[in-house]
């Protein structure tokens, strides 16, 4: 079965999904509350993210108590996964090793990090197999 086609959300969009991840259901207040604590958001603002991000079907919305529960439509690493594969398609021709490629060398990787990938790269191997 195919999966929806994500509709990428903006960086504004990216963060209350962090919220909605990190809290789970949540109202717009509570949505509002925690983004203000790295930058000022206000609450009208948050509430049309939020509405256009349901629009956008990035967010589902319960309306059944007075007050709206917003919760985010797809898991953290689906969607992580949805725009990378975008990612790669788009700025990369298809190939992850372009990708993995450019990734490792703009920024210093630790030895820990190092340790990760090859733990990966090590059991996707050993699947192929």
């Amino acid at each position: 079965m195919k999966r929806p086609r994500l509709r990428r959300p903006t960086n504004a969009e990216l963060g209350i999904l962090r919220v909605l991840w990190r809290l789970g259901p949540s109202t717009v207040r509570q949505v509002q509350r925690e983004l203000a604590q790295d930058q000022p958001t206000g609450y009208t603002t948050a509430l049309k993210l939020l509405q256009i991000m349901t629009e956008k079907g990035l967010v589902n919305r319960d309306e059944t108590e007075r007050t709206h529960v917003y919760r985010a439509t797809l898991p953290e690493e689906e969607t992580q996964t949805q725009l990378v594969q975008d990612l790669v398609e788009r700025a990369f021709g298809g190939s992850a090793r372009q990708l993995m490629l450019r990734a490792l060398s703009m920024d210093r990787t630790s030895s820990r990090e190092l340790t990760e990938i090859r733990r990966l790269l090590d059991r996707l191997e050993g699947e192929s197999k």
